[in-house]
């Protein structure tokens, strides 16, 4: 049903970019029969954002990997150098849920863990479909990685240039189609309070739960929920979603084994810089591709970036 549907999204935008690019021609034939300059830019004008709708298009029929259409859970968090490194990560959240709802995108919040000052610690949630607004996983799929910001600090009362660090790690869904098979002997669970905005029940009692694989040491938390139970069972999808993902990625090392770059585009390295002082420039250090407005991009602006990374992984395969 979800390929049904997928599908059936698919044919409707074909009809709709064929049935505007009839009304972009139409008012062109117009304003060269009335000779008026501007019925012919907004058709131009029409032309190109459909020019820029199909390239868009094209490069999302090309989204075929096996978890692609699937949700995708964004994992953020501050690296060393304390309030400065969380509000990096602040700003990183912020950036990804822009763009999430830019695109017509859901948010589901998991956790999230404030800093002693300001900014964030970590943040987890759940970027979901919608109707017009699919394939999250295989936009966000090549957003792993260190992200690297350089600026004054606003913290610092000499106005020095700081650099900081934040982790991105972006992982799948996994609906029950998939069976990941998890024993309770390789899990250690640990309850906590969880934390936020005083006076709420969520701080009052140990409803919060982390959950950690024993075998590959990943861990995952969720705190959103007064329940316990439904933190469990949240914690137990996301689990179950970065155990795919790690053996997605088991399956890529390997392929990838006799590459050279194979460093270069591992896990846990750095794969984009923010610069925003003494210039702005924002510059993906795996494509190459610039862009100088780092305040727009901060601002959710990543299509740019999201699609020279689809391009690229479609060009190496």
């Amino acid at each position: 049903m979800r390929e049904r549907d997928q599908l059936a999204l698919a044919s409707e935008r074909i009809l709709k970019i064929e049935k505007e690019l009839r009304d972009a021609k139409e008012l062109i034939e117009l304003g060269e029969a009335e000779n008026e300059a501007d019925i012919l830019q907004a058709g131009e004008k029409d032309i190109e954002k459909l020019h820029h709708l199909i390239q868009r298009l094209r490069l999302e029929t090309l989204l075929s990997g096996e978890a692609d259409a699937n949700n995708c859970f964004i994992e953020i968090h501050a690296g060393a150098g304390g309030t400065e490194a969380q509000d990096w990560a602040l700003m990183l959240t912020r950036m990804y849920t822009r763009w999430a709802e830019t695109k017509g995108y859901k948010i589901e919040w998991i956790e999230e863990s404030p800093g002693e000052e300001a900014g964030l610690k970590s943040s987890t949630f759940k970027i979901c479909s919608q109707k017009g607004a699919d394939h999250p996983y295989g936009w966000l799929k090549g957003e792993s990685g260190i992200h690297r910001l350089v600026r004054i600090s606003p913290f610092d009362a000499n106005a020095r240039r700081h650099t900081s660090f934040a982790s991105v790690w972006a992982y799948p869904e996994v609906d029950d189609a998939i069976d990941i098979q998890i024993e309770d002997k390789d899990l250690r669970v640990d309850t906590y309070r969880a934390s936020g905005a005083g006076g709420q029940h969520v701080n009052k009692t140990d409803s919060a739960i982390r959950v950690t694989h024993l075998p590959t040491g990943i861990v995952v938390q969720c705190q959103n929920d007064r329940s316990q139970h439904r933190n469990r069972a949240q914690a137990m999808s996301m689990l179950k979603a970065r155990l795919y993902e790690h053996e997605l990625k088991k399956r890529e090392e390997a392929a990838q084994a006799s590459e050279a770059n194979k460093a270069e585009i591992g896990w846990g390295h750095q794969i984009r810089s923010y610069v925003l002082q003494p210039y702005q420039m924002v510059k993906d250090l795996r494509t190459h591709v610039e862009k100088g407005n780092a305040h727009g991009v901060l601002e959710g602006d990543i299509d740019a970036f999201l699609e020279a990374t689809l391009a690229q992984k479609i060009t190496s395969s």
